[in-house]
C-alpha cells in the first residue's frame, strides 16, 4: 500500500479523481461514456489547466488506474482486517484487550482514508500540490498502521523474553523515532520535489550548510517550503540514524540478556539502514528515477520494520501465564 502510494504521487497521479466516493468508487469507469465523464470531471481541476493542457484520454487513463488501484487497495485491506476480524470475534476467538488494540487499528485505517481525501482536496485548489504537511500526515499515519499491526503480531508470536538493559531498550525506541521522523521528512522532500535540487552529495551544491538554509520568514516555515532546509534535514537525520544504528548494533552484542532473536533484528536493522542510505544517496545523483525512488520508500518501511522488531525484542514481556490477559488465539 505504501509503495503503490509512492507511485501514485511519483507520477502525479494522485489528483486524477476528484471525488472521494467509498462505495459507489469502488467501481472504475465501465464504458466509452463514463471515461469521457471521468475526464471531463478532471479537465475542470486547476492540475490540468495549468500542467496537463494537452491531456487526452488515453493520458488521463494512465494517471487515473495509479490512483484508483490506490483507493481500491485501501478498501481491500479493510474489508481483509474486518472480515477476519468481525468472525474471530463472534467465535469468542479474540480476548478483549486483543480486541480493543485491534479496533483501535481498524478506526485508525478508517482515518487513514479520510486523511488521504483531505490531503487531495488540498490539491484541488490554484496551486494543483497537495500539502506538505497532509502528504507527511498521510504517509505517517500510514506508518502508525503498520507499526500497530506488527507490534500486535509480534505480541501474539513471541509472548515472552528476557528484557535488555533499560539503556538498550531506550536507544533503540529513540531509533524507531527516528526512523519514524526520517519517514515524515521524506514526505515533505517529496512534496516540494525537493529531490531534484542539490543532487550531489555529501555536500550540497559544494556547500556542507548552503547559504539559503533559511531564507523564508518565518523561519520555520523553512522546514517545510524550503528545498534547502528540507533536504538538509533529510540528509543529515540519515546520517543520525546510521550512527544510532551502529551504536546500538554494538550495545546489543555486548548485552547478556539479549536474546538470538534481538541479535538477529540488530544485524538486519544494520544492514537495512545500509542499503537504504545507499539507495537514497544513488536515487538523489540521478535526479530521482521512477524506480529508485520507490524503491527507497519501500527501503524506508523496511528500516522501520527492523527498528520495531528489534525494539520489540529487547523490550521482553511478562510471563507466559499473562498471555490470556493479553489477548493471545484460544480455540475451543
Amino acid at each position: 500500500m505504501v509503495v503503490v502510494g509512492g507511485i501514485t504521487r511519483l507520477t502525479h497521479s494522485g489528483l486524477s479523481i476528484v471525488e472521494w466516493q467509498p462505495i459507489m468508487g469502488a467501481l472504475p469507469p465501465l464504458d466509452g461514456a463514463q471515461w469521457q465523464q471521468a475526464f471531463a470531471k478532471y479537465q475542470l481541476t486547476p492540475e490540468f489547466r495549468v500542467r496537463n493542457p494537452d491531456m487526452s484520454l488515453e493520458g488521463f487513463k494512465g494517471i487515473f488506474w495509479w490512483e484508483y488501484s490506490h483507493r481500491l487497495l485501501g478498501r481491500a485491506i479493510g474489508l481483509a482486517f474486518l472480515a477476519p476480524f468481525a468472525w474471530f470475534l463472534a467465535r469468542g476467538a479474540i480476548g478483549r484487550p486483543l480486541a480493543w488494540k485491534l479496533a483501535g487499528i481498524f478506526a485508525l485505517g478508517g482515518l487513514q482514508g479520510a486523511l488521504g481525501w483531505f490531503m487531495v482536496k488540498s490539491g484541488l485548489v490554484d496551486d494543483p500540490r497537495v500539502s506538505s504537511v497532509r502528504l507527511a500526515a498521510h504517509l505517517g499515519v500510514a506508518f502508525l498502521i503498520y507499526a500497530s499491526m506488527l507490534w500486535v503480531a509480534l505480541g501474539i508470536l513471541f509472548p515472552a523474553a528476557a528484557r535488555a538493559s533499560e539503556g538498550t531498550v531506550r536507544l533503540s525506541a529513540g531509533l524507531a523515532a527516528l526512523v519514524f521522523a526520517m519517514a515524515l521528512t521524506g514526505a515533505l522532500v517529496a512534496a516540494i520535489k525537493a529531490g531534484y535540487a542539490y543532487n550531489t552529495f555529501p555536500l550540497m551544491n559544494g556547500q556542507w550548510v548552503p547559504d539559503e538554509l533559511w531564507l523564508i520568514d518565518p523561519w520555520w516555515m523553512n522546514l517545510v517550503h524550503n528545498m534547502a532546509t528540507v533536504q538538509f534535514v533529510h540528509r543529515w537525520l540519515a546520517m543520525v540514524i546510521a550512527l544510532a544504528a551502529v551504536t546500538l548494533w554494538w550495545r546489543v552484542r555486548r548485552d547478556a540478556a539479549a536474546d538470538l532473536r534481538a541479535r538477529l533484528w540488530s544485524h538486519f536493522l544494520l544492514g537495512a539502514v545500509v542499503v537504504q542510505i545507499s539507495v537514497g544517496i544513488a536515487t538523489l545523483l540521478l535526479r530521482v528515477p521512477l524506480p529508485l525512488a520507490a524503491l527507497h520508500q519501500c527501503g524506508a518501511l523496511a528500516v522501520f520494520t527492523c527498528a520495531i522488531a528489534l525494539l520489540h525484542a529487547l523490550r521482553g514481556a511478562g510471563p507466559v501465564g499473562a498471555l490470556e490477559a493479553e489477548g493471545r488465539w484460544r480455540f475451543s
